[in-house]
Parts: structure tokens; C-alpha cells; sequence
């Protein structure tokens, strides 16, 4: 999949295709039958299906204390989409000054003069431009003037719930894995590129491999039960995600012990698949009292997946 990287990348031979714009945050049940449309229309119309999001998302930049955490990396993002037959990924560098640009600027530069774009599909809830005044009805407008056709996606509802980043993110905080599995088609996981630590795992005699979540925070937290995926196989482990209060952790980070592994992970990109939490994130009097409820945690965790299997 083609991947462009600001407004200046977008190239003459990128010009005509058949769009959808969002944040598609997760690729869940509801991004996948957009793309499910996006993908039909442009074998239709025999042009490139497309995608445009945004980075850093509108509500980073305009709230970063408040947006919600992350479902996915920018990188997760493009290998779901590329699974689903999306053959163009638009990256927009989302600034304020590209914020400011009107809803009429937004379709007639953006969207007619640099993409061409030959159809357009839209959410339900999708609105653009400075105040968020464009809207459904405004594409549909400007379709008529500059040649180009709109339709819009009907939410995907799963038992009378819509689907949504944000309905999956308070699943996750719920600790209500199966709704999010249900709402994603597939397992919550993190993936992410290990580095190298303190080691203090290892003094503990639970070496772990540390995943650095950056600036996106985890939208759950906790120790957990998990599967974990390497370059050289599957296994089980035990997962720490969140801070570390008993030996002064502050940052969000992902601490995972894998069981019976010897190998070394350093820099690889592995994927963590949450399976079940087992208790909070808490601190401890000392270190042989964090040392104890790791054995422990990872005794129940081995338990939980033999039964899982």
C-alpha cells in the first residue's frame, strides 16, 4: 500500500481515486464496512482506493491533556488497512493552520485540485473545516459543482450499540475484553519495538521485555495474562501495563515477562494480545513483596491461558 506523507507529497499521479476520511482509530467493525464500501466502489470505478487520516489527531493537538488514548500507532493503523485492500494511505500533518481553513477551502484544494477525487465516503458523524461546519450535506453540494458523488456509511451496531473507538476504549477501562474483541473482530494487542530497560526484571529473576508506549498513552492499565508474538513464534507471558509505583515508575510502558524464553528481543517489533487482567497496578512495601505477587501473578497467568487453550 501506498503510503503519502503531507498535503506537498501528493503527486499528479495521484490524482482520481475513491476516498474516505476519518480517524479510524482501531480499524473496528464500524472502519472496517467503510472500508468494506470504499474498497467495492473503486474496483467499480477501476480507481485507487484511499484513505486520509490525520496526525497528530484534531483532539492532540487541540487537547492533548484530554484526547483519549490511542487504539492504535499510525503503523498498526496502515498494516489493518493494507489487510483490508486499501491501496493509498493519505497522512495529513494536522496544524492549526490547517485547521483553520474553511470547509470550502478543505473540498475545493484538498479534495478537487490535489486528489480529484471521484467518490467520497463518509461516516455518519463525519464533520471538517474551521468549527467543524462541514458536513454531510456540503459534500453533497460540492459533488454536484465539482463532479464528484457522495455516499454515506450507516453506523455498524452491534446489540443496539454503536460502534466506536470511544465505545471500545470504555470496554477496555470496564476490563470487558469480549465486548472489545467483539467490537474490534479481533483481540486487543498492543505491538510496539522493545528497548532496552533497567534490567530490574531481570534482577528480580523476571526478566521482561519493555515496550515504550511514547506519546501514546495505553487506554488500559494492569497486569494481565497474555499471548505474545516474535519474529520466531508465539508464547505465553505475563503483562505489566502502566506505570511502575514501587521502584518509582512514572511513564506508561509495557513490561512483559514471556514464559519459558530465552532468546533475546532487543529491538524487535512484537505484539502483545491481551487475554484477561488480573489485578490493578499497585505499589508495594518493598521489592521482595513485588518479588512475590510477580510469582504469583505469573502462576495465574499461566493457569488462565492453559485454560484459554
Amino acid at each position: 500500500m501506498q503510503l503519502v506523507r503531507g498535503i506537498h507529497n501528493i503527486q499528479p499521479e495521484d490524482h482520481g481515486c475513491v476516498l474516505t476520511i476519518g480517524n479510524f482509530d482501531g480499524v473496528h467493525k464500524g472502519h472496517q464496512r467503510v472500508i468494506s464500501a470504499l474498497v467495492s466502489k473503486a474496483k467499480a470505478l477501476n480507481c485507487v482506493a484511499a484513505v486520509l487520516v490525520f496526525e497528530p489527531q484534531p483532539q492532540e493537538l487541540f487537547a492533548p491533556d484530554q484526547a483519549p488514548a490511542r487504539l492504535c500507532r499510525l503503523r498498526d493503523k496502515y498494516a489493518l488497512l493494507a489487510e483490508l485492500g486499501v491501496e493509498r494511505l493519505i497522512c495529513v500533518n494536522f496544524t492549526r493552520k490547517f485547521a483553520s481553513q474553511s470547509a470550502e477551502q478543505f473540498i475545493e484544494h484538498l479534495l478537487v485540485e490535489k486528489l480529484g477525487i471521484k467518490h467520497l465516503i463518509v461516516g455518519d458523524d463525519f464533520h471538517f473545516g474551521k468549527n467543524r461546519v462541514g458536513d454531510f450535506a456540503m459534500l453533497s453540494k460540492a459533488g454536484k459543482k465539482f463532479g464528484f458523488d457522495v455516499t454515506d456509511t450507516a453506523s455498524c451496531k452491534m446489540a443496539n450499540c454503536r460502534v466506536s473507538s470511544t465505545a471500545i476504549r470504555k470496554a477496555l477501562q470496564e476490563d470487558n475484553l469480549l465486548d472489545v474483541e467483539n467490537m474490534l473482530g479481533r483481540p486487543y494487542s498492543i505491538i510496539g519495538k522493545v528497548f532496552h530497560g533497567d534490567k530490574r526484571g531481570r534482577q528480580l529473576g523476571f526478566p521482561t521485555a519493555n515496550v515504550l508506549l511514547k506519546r501514546r498513552n495505553s487506554p488500559l492499565s494492569g497486569v494481565f495474562a497474555v499471548k505474545i508474538k516474535t519474529m520466531k513464534g508465539c508464547y505465553n507471558g505475563v503483562a505489566n501495563i502502566g506505570a511502575r509505583p514501587t521502584i518509582n515508575g512514572v511513564r506508561q510502558q509495557l513490561e512483559v515477562h514471556v514464559f519459558d524464553f530465552n532468546d533475546d528481543l532487543y529491538g524487535q517489533c512484537i505484539e502483545v494480545i491481551i487475554k484477561k487482567k488480573l489485578r490493578q497496578v499497585m505499589k508495594f512495601k518493598d521489592l521482595a513483596a513485588l518479588t512475590a505477587q510477580i510469582k504469583l501473578d505469573s502462576e495465574q497467568a499461566k493457569q488462565v491461558l492453559n485454560d484459554i487453550r
